[in-house]
């Protein structure tokens, strides 16, 4: 039997949803989150980007492995551009080139059937920007490597009018204005995105409606964490509870 792999995950129960940005081969902060939030009711969803730019890359994506064979229903682990090494070339990517030939395979077996996105109540989350599509159903669509893809795995959000801004000629990625973020918000009946991949992004965009966090001491930016109150209402991501850590 072939085994088939959700692309969206959907979120229906949970006490405490914990959203956690890149975590980049930071071991400590991964080992800290499941430490400090793993629980029976808690669901803990890392956002993509577990290798590459921290020291412990190798061991932090074991390790997230390995608690999630361990807690299959607890923890989910969302693709990021790091998990596309085979479809998008960047860089630093010390992780992926030192690999050997079947070390390669292995990884990238494991790494390229994670889910893109998860739902949850008013909350839609996953890396980079949001696809375009019409519905939630239509995350089942999509393939890796395809254009939908690269806007979840690659794209970032500009806080300008307009909806396809163009690629940033810096980094190659594509750019997404406030027209596009609502939009697509309106199509899938969310209130709130969260995200990460975009270091130089505002935490708060599109009036507090997107959110940006990022867990690894990679970055020069606060290591923090986006907690969801499964019971409470939530509008904006003010709602949320976003701690250091």
């Amino acid at each position: 039997m072939v085994k088939i792999f959700k692309k969206l995950i959907k979120i229906e129960k949970a006490k405490k949803v914990i959203f956690v940005g890149d975590t980049h081969g930071d071991l400590k902060v991964s080992q800290r989150v499941i430490k400090e939030f793993l629980g029976p009711q808690n669901k803990i969803v890392f956002l993509g980007d577990y290798v590459d730019r921290g020291p412990f890359s190798r061991e932090n994506l074991d390790f997230l492995l390995e608690q999630k064979s361990k807690y299959p229903d607890q923890i989910i682990l969302l693709q990021g551009n790091h998990e596309g090494h085979r479809f998008l070339k960047f860089s630093p990517a010390e992780f992926w080139e030192n690999l050997s030939i079947e070390e390669y395979q292995k990884y990238s077996q494991i790494v390229e059937n994670f889910p893109l996105g998860v739902v949850t109540k008013d909350i839609i989350a996953l890396h980079g920007a949001l696809p375009d599509i019409e519905k939630l159903e239509d995350f089942e669509k999509i393939e890796i490597g395809d254009e939908n893809w690269f806007r979840i795995c690659w794209g970032d959000f500009v806080e300008a009018p307009g909806e396809n801004l163009g690629i940033d000629p810096f980094t190659g990625r594509p750019q997404f204005g406030r027209d596009y973020f609502l939009k697509i918000m309106e199509k899938l009946n969310k209130k709130v995105l969260i995200r990460s991949h975009q270091p130089d992004a505002s935490k708060f965009m599109f009036e507090d409606r997107c959110l940006t966090i990022f867990s690894s001491c990679a970055y020069d930016r606060e290591r923090e964490i986006a907690i969801f109150n499964f019971e409470k209402k939530i509008k904006s991501t003010k709602d949320l509870e976003i701690l250091k850590i």
